[in-house]
């Protein structure tokens, strides 16, 4: 087995994977809670917790956080998802316990004072704004949110900023006793750790989490999709996003799913790239993504186009999607674009931090752990058949289009929607 893994008396899970040649470690402390686990009044709170946890503990205040992680020379973030938060670090192997010092006093004793609350409140109501003001991303909110109406994971990460700017001391203490718990938590380290190590490490700084019980994750339900998520913005481009429900995470298509993808629109060479780019020069940014949840997915192409293009490029979309759904990949493009993925996926997994982040985020989706060798070996089993599977399952549903332009939003639905009946 390619990683250790151990189970402290109060329910976190440890794992390590060792990596010789290297004097670099990422540790990553996860929680299992994101967007996905909030009411409605607490939207943008997993986000604004992770924000929180750098601002101060008793023992440390928010500078002398910042100033003893600079101290080890170490590289620290985290990051908030729809299903989980991550708080890391990349040190040298010597100061893996200094710095697991710091990250477990941030995730068990911070202080949440109401200043650092009001000041932290407005630097996420700038990230709200900025993110509003980034359309190539802002899309993306839209279209998820099209995607799930009536499901928690269509709303922001970020949050509003009516929510954001009313959340309090005891907002934030009571969604940490509710989430941030040992049955909710799993410490991943990959480089030159050792597990003994790890695991004492874990029970010097985090025996302070209670017990309490792991978020429960279902599958999605089918739901009705918003078909049209149109913004009219004063923008140089239109941002369109072009998508359908997608494979769950742990999938058994998976592999499949990730190798239409990529011929979809995962490089230069794809189908959707040659098309709109290469051929027409119709845009400068063309893409295909898939996301996966836990019980859920959804898969989308992007493209960044002038606004006069729109309906050119959601012809050239459609008619690509439906020629694969019709046809699949023949044999030879799925050769080169199983190469494609897999000399990625290794040349992804060279760093401590990348095997961290891979390893983590299969564990704390409860999903089985496989080493490189094991996915490699996957990708190669994919067929033709396979992959014509996928593109029934997913290509086959109708589109939900989201679309940020300049062009005024009742002209654009009504030209869209002959468009997509044609």
């Amino acid at each position: 087995m390619f990683y250790q893994q151990s189970v402290l008396d109060n329910g976190v899970t440890v794992i390590s994977e060792h990596m010789d040649a290297v004097r670099s470690v990422t540790l990553g402390i996860w929680f299992r809670v994101g967007s996905r686990d909030e009411q409605p009044q607490e939207s943008g709170l997993s986000h604004f917790m992770e924000h929180m946890m750098f601002k101060g503990t008793p023992q440390r205040d928010a500078l002398a956080i910042a100033q003893e992680f600079e101290s080890l020379g170490a590289e620290q973030n985290a990051f908030t998802s729809k299903e989980f938060t991550c708080y890391f670090a990349r040190v040298v192997d010597e100061r893996l316990d200094a710095v697991f010092a710091i990250l477990g006093d941030m995730v068990t004793a911070s202080a949440f004072e109401t200043e650092n609350i009001i000041s932290e409140r407005e630097v996420v109501i700038e990230e709200i704004a900025r993110s509003e003001d980034t359309p190539d991303d802002y899309v993306f909110e839209l279209f998820t949110q099209a995607m799930f109406p009536a499901h928690p994971l269509g709303r922001q990460i970020i949050g509003t900023r009516e929510i954001v700017g009313g959340f309090t001391h005891e907002d934030c203490i009571a969604y940490r006793d509710r989430h941030y718990h040992a049955a909710n938590c799993i410490v991943v380290a990959s480089g030159n750790v050792d597990h003994a190590q790890l695991v004492a490490l874990c029970g010097q700084h985090l025996s302070a989490l209670p017990k309490g019980l792991r978020n429960l994750r279902e599958t999605v339900p089918a739901q009705q999709r918003i078909p049209f998520a149109l913004m009219q913005k004063e923008t140089e481009q239109a941002h369109l996003l072009y998508g359908m429900p997608g494979i769950a995470i742990g999938d058994e298509d998976r592999f499949a799913s990730s190798i239409l993808d990529t011929a979809l629109g995962g490089g230069m060479s794809s189908r959707l790239f040659q098309e709109i780019r290469e051929k027409r020069g119709l845009a400068y940014a063309v893409f295909s993504t898939s996301v996966p949840y836990i019980g859920g997915g959804q898969f989308a192409v992007y493209v960044g186009t002038r606004p006069s293009n729109i309906e050119e490029v959601i012809t050239i979309i459609r008619t690509e999607l439906a020629r694969a759904l019709a046809s699949g990949i023949d044999e030879e493009e799925l050769v080169r674009i199983r190469e494609y993925v897999i000399g990625h996926l290794v040349l992804g997994s060279e760093s401590t931090s990348s095997r961290m982040l891979r390893i983590g985020k299969t564990a704390i989706a409860a999903q089985e752990l496989l080493s490189l060798d094991e996915i490699i070996e996957r990708y190669r089993s994919v067929t033709r058949t396979d992959v014509e599977r996928v593109a029934q399952r997913v290509l086959s549903s109708s589109p939900t289009v989201a679309l940020i332009s300049p062009r005024p939003v009742e002209e654009l639905e009504e030209a869209l929607a002959a468009r997509l009946k044609a």
